[in-house]
């Protein structure tokens, strides 16, 4: 059975009540834009849209500098 839904604002609210009371604006956008590449990263995959850890790891080799 899956969990209901948790609303943007909801998450946002949830992140800005566990932040402490100084962080910067520049820090919680930071933090927002995360867990919104998580959030899309999650339905991705739950749509099917994968790619395998071996296509990965060949173009990992690529886009490291030696």
């Amino acid at each position: 059975m899956n969990a209901p839904a948790v609303s943007n604002k909801e998450i946002v609210r949830d992140l800005l009540s566990r932040l402490p009371e100084q962080i910067s604006l520049k820090d919680i956008a930071r933090e927002i834009e995360f867990i919104a590449a998580v959030r899309e990263g999650l339905t991705e995959l739950d749509a099917g849209q994968s790619i395998a850890i071996d296509d990965v790891e060949r173009d990992l080799r690529t886009w490291l500098v030696q």
